[in-house]
Order: structure tokens, then sequence, then C-alpha cells
């Protein structure tokens, strides 16, 4: 270990993790999380809910929501005349973390321009599929 010393070990420590790929699933995730977005915002409960498997579980303040079609219902009272009375959703994305070959997304929900400001943490775990990520439980507070 001749020539290596204390500050290059910790330089290669502290470099390491930057080296690391991306999580490739990580484009995938945010690009329909922001296509998700963007139809609520335009008021479009079909697209909206595309990102959810047909087999979907939903957890709020309401108890487990279980089905796509179902979460539809829940969300459907928003939408009014190609709009959401609720305000223009965002994602400020937390962390991704891989559980096999799924993925749990930890991001915070900001609702504005409505009544007044909400905001939110919801937990995602994704599922990549045929069609591409999909949400499988979506626990939101």
């Amino acid at each position: 270990m001749r020539g290596v010393t204390m500050a290059t070990i910790a330089l290669a420590y502290v470099a390491a993790p930057a080296a690391q790929a991306a999580d490739p699933a990580e484009a995938g995730i945010r690009a329909a999380m922001l296509a998700s977005a963007a139809a609520w915002n335009s008021g479009d409960l079909e697209r909206f809910i595309a990102i959810y498997a047909p087999d979907a579980i939903f957890v709020g303040k309401k108890g487990l929501i279980r089905g796509r079609a179902a979460i539809a219902e829940n969300y459907r009272p928003s939408f009014v005349a190609g709009s959401n009375r609720r305000g223009q959703l965002r994602f400020e994305f937390l962390g991704l973390r891989p559980i096999g070959e799924r993925r749990i997304l930890f991001a915070r929900w900001v609702l504005s321009g409505g009544a007044e400001e909400e905001s939110g943490m919801t937990t995602l775990v994704f599922e990549r599929r045929a069609d591409g990520w999909k949400i499988l439980t979506d626990h939101s507070s």
C-alpha cells in the first residue's frame, strides 16, 4: 500500500456512490409520474389513473380502495369540466429504492392554485408491466 494515503482512500470512498449507475427504472417512473400529474392538471381522469395497475390498492383517509376502477371513482369528484377543482398537482421526488424487481418511490405531492395549497406524503410501489411502470400500492396522506 505504498503511496496510498488516508486522503486517497477517503476520496475513493466519497467518489464511489457518484460512479454508480443510476437506477434505470428512475427515468420511466419519473416520466409516468409527470404524465399523471399533467393529466390531473388538464382534468383528464382516465389519463391520470392510467399510472395505476388494474389490481392496484390505494390507502388513504377512507381506508383501502381496491382496483383502478374504484380508485378512479374515489378521484372523480375532483375532476370537473376539463379541470381539477383541487388545483394544480406537482410532485417532489424524495427517493427511489429497489425492492427486487419493484421500486418504492417516496414523494411529496403538492396541490396549488385551488382554494388553498395542500401537500402531503406518498409512498408508491411500482412494478414494470408490459405497458410501463405501474403503481401497485399507493399510500398517500
